[in-house]
């Protein structure tokens, strides 16, 4: 019977390894791109830093500590330096396809944060294994500049799974059409004509803006605004400003909304404030041929006819007046109902030579 040598029973006592296998080992080294482990070989099993992390520049010492236990794929058994070559992302990556078969075959919703934009999607990753979810699978509308999902994290569900082909889509876009679809709901559900709500400027147009309500938009138009004129919406609102405002009407998935409230409206007390023979200022709004519009406050408009700008003969309101001039005149006449006021600068200058003022037809 041969007797065995000391390195003859040291290798015997000493597993035996595979390529593909997967080990366990304790780490005996770390250094800025390698973990060296004891794997109970022969030799050292090492595992580079492209092999443990996607992170190019990360120092492996900030991630892993001498005396740690760790799994890892054998990547081959000699690396050519007498070393075992290990993987610890491919085998997270196969853990993590393993994964993401099951949340596709369940319909699971998974959560993972966005490695990487693309110019036709996005890249997340779970458990190492990658998952493109498409530009038009992001969102319900269509989203040009993805930059702003960058090391989001994001929620979605596997919509087709082929990792032989590499091949794994994620879908957020479902999720996001039925949340909303939810909010919407609940919203329909609580709000009524005549109701006040807050809401965010989503966005703005020529003719009003969008309002976003938490699960519908309403449209604030601008006619609705103020009780004044308002140029442009452009000027009164920007996207992300805090809107408080009333439904004005619900047609269907419409909301009209306004900002005309009750307690602000200029005409409530307009009688007593603007009664025949009192003296009033204001600035020149809007000129016509016939006379000029004096906004005496927001949303109150007076007629100074071009007969009573003057008690000398004016052919044109343009000829001795400007836009934004503040002029001081007579009311003449008040017609609630209409909501029309006259004006005369003459009745100021010779009230005796005043003469009724024409209404505006």
């Amino acid at each position: 019977m041969l007797e065995l040598s000391f390195e003859q029973m040291l290798e015997e006592s000493l597993k035996t390894i595979r390529t593909g296998e997967v080990v366990t080992g304790k780490v005996i080294d770390v250094k800025e791109d390698e973990i060296v482990l004891n794997i109970g070989y022969k030799a050292d099993g090492i595992i580079p830093r492209s092999e443990y992390t996607n992170e190019s520049n990360v120092d492996l010492r900030t991630l892993v500590q001498v005396g740690e236990e760790m799994e890892a794929k054998v990547l081959k058994v000699n690396d050519g330096e007498g070393q075992v070559a290990l993987s610890y992302k491919r085998l997270a990556a196969d853990r993590g396809n393993k994964k993401l078969e099951e949340a596709f075959e369940n319909k699971e919703v998974l959560t993972a944060k966005v490695a990487q934009v693309l110019d036709g999607g996005l890249s997340v990753i779970v458990d190492e294994a990658r998952i493109f979810i498409p530009a038009s699978l992001v969102s319900d509308v269509y989203e040009k500049d993805l930059s702003k999902y960058a090391g989001q994290e994001i929620e979605f569900v596997i919509t087709e799974f082929n990792p032989k082909r590499r091949r794994v889509i994620g879908d957020r876009k479902q999720l996001v059409a039925a949340k909303k679809a939810e909010l919407q709901k609940a919203l329909f559900e609580k709000i009524t004509v005549g109701q006040t709500v807050e809401g965010t400027v989503k966005n703005v147009t020529d003719f009003g803006a969008f309002i976003d309500l938490g699960g519908a938009d309403g449209l604030l138009h601008i006619s609705e605004m103020s009780w004044g004129r308002v140029e442009s919406p452009k000027k009164v609102f920007k996207v992300g400003d805090k809107v408080t405002a009333l439904i004005k009407d619900i047609n269907g998935e419409k909301i009209a909304l306004s900002m005309k409230f009750a307690n602000t409206n200029p005409w409530a007390n307009a009688t007593e404030k603007y009664a025949v023979g009192n003296v009033v200022s204001g600035k020149v709004a809007r000129m016509t041929d016939f006379g000029a519009f004096v906004e005496l406050e927001a949303g109150v408009d007076a007629l100074l006819h071009v007969s009573q700008i003057s008690k000398e003969h004016v052919a044109k309101p343009a000829d001795v007046l400007a836009i934004g001039q503040e002029i001081t005149a007579k009311i003449v006449d008040f017609n609630e109902e209409g909501k029309k006021i006259s004006l005369s600068v003459k009745a100021m200058e010779a009230p005796a030579a005043a003469e009724e003022a024409p209404v505006e037809e």
